[in-house]
């Protein structure tokens, strides 16, 4: 049977155009408005990611950090992820979700309880930033087992020898990290540049779902729509930022930048 992942993908793919994949944290700016949102943009995304706060990221940007930041000045918890998660699944339960996030909680947690809190909330994946491969295979094992794609993570510096490696190994979807960089910075990259880069890595299995990541926002989306999927997210949390500071509905403009980002890709 099909993943969810795999089926969001497959219906992209006969709309003949890349799959829109949104990132939020969990409880920004609160728990109830974070469930909100998801709810909101679920009708123009075809796939959610949503981060888990971390007082220390490695990967994330400015923007991110921000959410992060009120998110956890808000109390969000790890069971609170999970009910948000488990809320919106009971409306839309076929709409794909991606928990996002560092390998500290899930340790914290323990490995298994991490994955039967996934599993009964209804998380379709997982995206692990600092848990690369191989040290990612024992976990990666057992999120199959539990059917929940564990997503590997590509850049531009990674070897054509490990790349074959990581591919072969991965689930129903594979990240591609654009330019070397934290989330949200500039794109330094050019496009062309970019989808040379991707075709490269395609090649090497045609069959697999590749969607790049970082630096995508309404301004470059539409020059990468070859793509199978594109991850925008930094984007989206300064709209939460900008909206909280001129008193808006974070939910409602989101809503609006969600289903603008969507027409670019059609």
């Amino acid at each position: 049977m099909k993943s969810k992942i795999a089926l969001a993908f497959k219906n992209c793919r006969k709309e003949k155009r890349p799959a829109l994949i949104t990132y939020t944290v969990a409880g920004d700016n609160t728990k109830n408005n974070s469930f909100k949102i998801l709810n909101k943009i679920s009708k123009h995304a075809d796939i959610l990611e949503l981060g888990f706060a971390h007082n220390t990221p490695i990967a994330d940007g400015g923007q991110i950090q921000g959410s992060s930041h009120r998110a956890l000045k808000n109390g969000i918890k790890l069971k609170d992820v999970f009910q948000i998660v488990k809320k919106f699944k009971k409306i839309n339960p076929h709409k794909p979700i991606i928990l996002m996030g560092y390998f500290n909680l899930i340790y914290q947690n323990g490995e298994n309880n991490f994955l039967r809190s996934c599993k009964s909330s209804g998380v379709d994946g997982l995206i692990i930033v600092d848990l690369p491969y191989p040290e990612n295979k024992s976990f990666a094992d057992k999120c199959k087992r539990k059917s929940i794609n564990f997503i590997q993570l590509l850049s531009p510096t990674t070897s054509r020898d490990r790349m074959k490696k990581i591919i072969k190994d991965s689930h129903d979807m594979i990240y591609y990290i654009s330019m070397l960089s934290t989330t949200g910075g500039k794109l330094k990259v050019s496009p062309k540049k970019i989808l040379e880069n991707y075709s490269m890595i395609k090649r090497i299995n045609p069959k697999k779902n590749l969607v790049i990541g970082f630096g995508i926002t309404d301004k470059t989306i539409s020059s990468l729509k070859s793509a199978n999927g594109l991850v925008v997210g930094s984007m989206l949390c300064k709209t939460i930022t900008n909206s909280l500071k001129m008193g808006q509905n974070p939910v409602t403009k989101l809503d609006k930048v969600v289903y603008n980002l969507k027409k670019k890709i059609l």
